[in-house]
């Protein structure tokens, strides 16, 4: 199976951070692996996205021209890229900036409120965490325990305070699959 994901945003959201934690975790799990990120000429508040494709199989081109899930962070990523989507493919929204359904009815999407369930367990910086767990469950492109190993490793030590909140962010958005 070849899953070819795009991940998008603003910088400052965590983007790059799913997109480098769902390639660890997938060559973790011995698969095949493409990570290419994309940033905007801005730091902080910029365009930011990464394509990821994660395959059992060598995977041909590393190019993603229609991705099979695209994550929407905030409205002009879903502007921008849902038109891309594969048909039949999934869109995971973050609902609590993209307000608009989609134009297509031959996607699945998942609209997940990554940011107010973020607030409620108190850390707003987690809130990319529930749409990667949204991601994960839905696709079932890499299991939980690789993702929570390369988080580990991903997040510095003087962090790793934030590592139980991360697992339960992306248990809770792993409910949002279903």
């Amino acid at each position: 199976m070849m899953h070819k994901l795009l991940i998008a945003g603003s910088g400052g959201q965590g983007v790059m951070l799913i997109g480098k934690v769902l390639a660890n975790a997938a060559m973790k799990e011995g698969k095949h692996v493409v990570y290419i990120p994309s940033y905007g000429s801005e730091m902080r508040g910029g365009t930011a996205n990464c394509s990821v494709i994660i395959s059992d199989e060598e995977i041909d081109a590393p190019v993603i021209d229609r991705p099979t899930c695209l994550i929407a962070m905030n409205s002009p990523s879903y502007d921008k890229f849902e038109h891309n989507v594969a048909p039949q493919g999934m869109v995971i929204i973050n609902s609590s900036l993209v307000t608009r359904d989609s134009e297509r009815q031959e996607l699945f999407v998942a609209k997940v409120p990554a940011n107010e369930m973020a607030k409620e367990m108190g850390d707003e910086r987690i809130a990319n965490m529930f749409l990667l767990g949204t991601l994960i469950a839905a696709t079932k492109c890499v299991e939980l325990k690789s993702v929570m190993d390369s988080l580990k490793e991903m997040l510095s030590v003087k962090r790793h305070n934030l590592l139980p909140a991360n697992q339960r962010a992306i248990e809770e958005g792993m409910k949002y699959a279903k």
